[in-house]
């Protein structure tokens, strides 16, 4: 995991959450939840890196998001998962559900 209570470094093939939220005491709690696979993704020539790719592939739930408040990349981030969550999901559901999909996944302007 990572945070100030693990010593135990992080390395390629390992898998963590990634859990960014906000909660309000008494009242409610924000959660968006992927599960992120680590990778080498050292550049050439430079100090050893390491990266993450998406292992989740389920849209964030739109209800929770206020476009207003995104900047331009945070925009092109959450348009880019879910072109991807739709395209990779889609072939393997019916098409009542496909169609569901594509509507929590449309990119939000």
């Amino acid at each position: 995991r990572i945070s100030k209570g693990s010593d135990v470094p992080l390395q390629p093939g390992m898998i963590v959450s990634n859990e960014p939220g906000y909660y309000r005491a008494g009242a409610y709690g924000i959660r968006i939840e992927n599960l992120q696979y680590v990778v080498d993704a050292s550049p050439k020539g430079d100090r050893p890196m390491l990266g993450f790719q998406t292992l989740t592939r389920a849209p964030i739930d739109r209800r929770l998001i206020d476009a207003t408040l995104l900047a331009p990349d945070e925009r092109d981030w959450l348009n880019q998962y879910h072109d991807e969550v739709y395209h990779m999901v889609s072939p393997y559901l019916d098409e009542a559900v496909a169609h569901w999909l594509k509507v929590q996944c449309a990119p939000i302007a």
